[in-house]
């Protein structure tokens, strides 16, 4: 049962649980209309300390196609904590309020310390460069949807491996299917850290291999997973301006790539990916924005313990 969890980082679920959120999110792209008064005396709380569009988009269309309500805010200046207020007691408030929370922080960490003093479900969506849980879960429904399966697949992961909290996430994910191997292209400066390398790929034995150019590795992989190098998390302007375009990809390196290659990316894009690039069928990145909406709405739904029967007897109950 997943009911009254927090979903801090992927390996918070087992695959099994992952499959029930899946199975979910598959009824509802299949028949959304079934479950638009599912969450209807349920309110969810936006915490987000650092900018977002597509995950607080997507948590509060959710939500509201649930048929719920969403308050919250979306920086951190319209919150107590510009007063000084601390994580854990914004949190403990917040819950005195909302029946399930969302928190986006720039420090990794502070979801954690938010769930431990919070008595509602808490959502990590997004902690730094630390990890990002449910765009993992936004992936891995859009691989599942194309390839069928997780096992026995090349993964290209390309751009700033060192800071992507969505790397680090699809890594530690994938790493418990069987035959997964792992393609890094990044840049000297933007490697994978020490500790995702060590608890990740070398302890559980995955094989993978280090490239710096995109070129090199395109024609092997299964899926490509573009991410931006993130100017927020440089402390350097110049490092920032020397790495921002150090992969593009257009259409001269998709016709290297398999045929029934997929492109995902978490979005935004900057300039990584060429507009040129959106008319290829092996393009999913958009299609995987709006898979992340279906998966919150699986998601919330696991969390608060409701289900679409139970909505129908309210409903019956109400009339």
């Amino acid at each position: 049962m997943l009911k009254g969890r927090s979903l801090l980082e992927p390996m918070d679920f087992t695959v099994e649980e992952y499959e029930e959120i899946f199975t979910l999110a598959d009824q509802i792209i299949e028949e959304p209309g079934r479950f638009r008064e599912t969450c209807r005396n349920h309110l969810l709380a936006t915490l987000f300390f650092e900018p977002s569009t597509r995950t607080r988009f997507s948590f509060e269309a959710a939500m509201l196609r649930l048929g719920g309500k969403v308050i919250g805010f979306s920086e951190p200046g319209s919150s107590s904590v510009a007063k000084g207020e601390s994580i854990a007691d914004t949190v403990r408030t917040v819950a005195c309020y909302a029946d399930i929370a969302v928190m986006r922080h720039p420090k990794e960490g502070a979801p954690r310390v938010g769930a431990m003093a919070s008595d509602i479900p808490l959502i990590n969506a997004g902690d730094g460069g630390h990890q990002h849980p449910t765009q993992t879960l936004t992936d891995l429904l859009t691989i599942r949807a194309s390839k069928g399966a997780f096992t026995g697949l090349t993964v290209g992961l390309c751009g700033d491996l060192k800071f992507g909290r969505t790397v680090h996430s699809l890594m530690k994910a994938l790493s418990r299917y069987p035959d997964v191997r792992f393609v890094l292209i990044s840049p000297e400066e933007l490697v994978i850290p020490d500790y995702v390398r060590k608890e990740i790929l070398q302890k559980n034995g995955i094989p993978f291999r280090e490239v710096r150019r995109l070129e090199d590795a395109i024609g092997e992989v299964d899926i490509l997973y573009m991410t931006r190098v993130q100017k927020e998390r440089f402390f350097n302007e110049e490092d920032y301006v020397r790495l921002k375009d150090y992969y593009i990809l257009d259409g001269e390196k998709m016709a290297k790539a398999k045929l029934d290659m997929i492109v995902l990316h978490p979005l935004p894009r900057v300039n990584e990916i060429a507009v040129e690039v959106d008319k290829d069928p092996r393009a999913l990145y958009f299609q995987q924005a709006k898979y992340g909406m279906y998966v919150r709405m699986a998601l919330i739904m696991k969390l608060l313990g409701v289900t679409e029967e139970a909505s129908e007897r309210k409903g019956e109950l109400s009339c």
